[in-house]
């Protein structure tokens, strides 16, 4: 019940960050970001017709669509995240927050483009570990590589932002003395958004998730796997093996470690003749051994 209500309320505080970040950095800049909440920028620019309504608009059918279709928690768990960004983002343009909104004066435009996209990616990665999204295209695409599941989700996005990027061009245009003015500037922003976004989420969800699977072979297995119990603070696996040109028996070992104590692993091997080591990198870590750890204990005492 604890991490549900936990994952909830990271939820809800992304969709405050995200809407200060529509409202402070992307709306007034005059591009379209990346996806869905990139049409209704656009909308909004051609209609006056609000972001937050438009993407409650758009993005109540497709949760109930993910719910049906694709996943009940992550439906609901996106649902929250647009609920909370459309309001808050209605009640921010509506309070004076006019001083705190970066004014480019048309000229340093990349500036807010690369703090929007920093905090879209932190925003992103958080979200796809709670298991929910932004809405919008993240649905669409998570649905059609459900249903094909040979077309990639990260290519059904790649494809439906650069049609967000293209209609930029035409949607910003402007009427000068008479004639259409075409400006590849709003193009290059939302690529330049779309792919720092993309670009701190992926490092984000790779350094959150990336760890070292170590293996070593010995001959005093024991001595180590105190150390790795005592000093590294971890379990290990003890398999059997035997060398092909001695064909003498030897013990392996295998434990997963995180970046950090990797040095400290490396000044353990060392001291111990006999030993070899290597190090491989696992771009992802699932579950562990606590409970069994903690069981283990308990019995000890």
């Amino acid at each position: 019940m604890k991490n549900i209500v936990l994952k909830y309320v990271s939820i809800v505080l992304l969709g405050c960050l995200l809407a200060l970040n529509y409202t402070l950095f992307i709306v007034p800049i005059g591009f379209a970001p990346a996806g869905i909440n990139g049409i209704a920028v656009m909308i909004q620019y051609k209609l006056n017709f609000s972001v937050g309504f438009m993407s409650l608009i758009i993005n109540i059918p497709l949760c109930v669509l993910a719910f049906f279709f694709i996943n009940k928690r992550f439906a609901i768990g996106t649902l929250v995240f647009c609920l909370v960004y459309s309001l808050l983002f209605l009640l921010f343009q509506n309070i004076d927050i006019e001083r705190f909104k970066y004014n480019a004066e048309g000229v340093d435009t990349i500036y807010p483009v690369l703090i929007a996209g920093v905090i879209s990616g932190f925003c992103y990665s958080c979200l796809f570990r709670l298991h929910a999204s932004t809405g919008g295209t993240d649905i669409i695409s998570k649905y059609i590589s459900k249903k094909k599941p040979e077309m990639n989700f990260f290519f059904v996005t790649f494809i439906l932002n650069g049609i967000v990027a293209i209609s930029s061009f035409f949607v910003y245009a402007q009427k000068i003395d008479g004639e259409m003015v075409y400006n590849f500037k709003p193009v290059c922003l939302c690529i330049v958004y779309c792919l720092t976004s993309s670009l701190v989420g992926n490092y984000l969800l790779k350094e959150t998730k990336t760890a070292f699977q170590v293996t070593i072979i010995t001959d005093t297995p024991k001595e180590i796997e105190n150390e790795i119990i005592n000093v590294l603070h971890h379990s290990a696996t003890r398999l059997s093996g035997e060398g092909i040109f001695t064909h003498t028996n030897k013990t392996v070992l295998m434990c997963v470690v995180n970046k950090y104590q990797i040095v400290e692993f490396k000044k353990m091997i060392e001291k111990y003749p006999n030993t070899f080591a290597y190090v491989t990198t696992a771009n992802e870590t699932i579950g562990n051994f606590k409970k069994v750890r903690q069981a283990v204990n308990k019995g000890q005492a």
